[in-house]
């Protein structure tokens, strides 16, 4: 797949892209779940309806389960491309995520892979793929360290609109 590829399917003007910690609790991925729907059901009022997840354990599956199960009770229109930094990204995963990972892009509306094999760069390309192709950035941030913290301050940087639901009551 290409940039070109993701761009049929999502209009920047109406996309927004997720980025978050990978090691939640479950009390915060509760949270995140019900923030994000809220958002979401908001941001479908403004006509926000592409969103683009990196596919990783954590913030990035909830984001996605949550885009599926809405565009499955109301909210058809919604749309979901999810960005993989490599082929084999779940190889090492448990086998519970792997499957978790299958159903995520069974359900995608796009899949783009940006390398075949792991660089040490590719994390954080597909992060910056992301946010070049969104105006609006849902995150799940709780410490300035890391590929999600480093993720909003590029989206800061690049004019996107962002909300921490950390740090925000939906």
């Amino acid at each position: 797949m290409t940039q070109t590829a993701l761009k049929k399917l999502c209009d920047k003007e109406h996309s927004c892209c997720f980025t978050g910690h990978r090691d939640l609790t479950e009390e915060e991925k509760y949270t995140a779940e019900r923030r994000i729907r809220a958002v979401v059901k908001a941001f479908y009022e403004m006509g926000i309806t592409d969103y683009i997840t990196g596919g990783a354990i954590g913030f990035d599956t909830i984001a996605a389960a949550t885009i599926i199960n809405m565009k499955r009770s109301g909210y058809p229109n919604l749309r979901l491309a999810v960005v993989i930094p490599f082929k084999d990204q779940p190889e090492r995963w448990s086998h519970s995520d792997k499957v978790l990972y299958r159903t995520t892009l069974e359900a995608a509306d796009e899949i783009v892979c940006l390398n075949e094999k792991y660089t040490p760069s590719c994390m954080m390309e597909r992060n910056i793929f992301m946010v070049d192709n969104s105006s609006y950035c849902l995150s799940y941030v709780t410490r300035q360290s890391g590929g999600s913290w480093n993720t909003v301050k590029y989206a800061e940087r690049h004019g996107l609109k962002i909300i921490n639901l950390a740090a925000v009551e939906w």
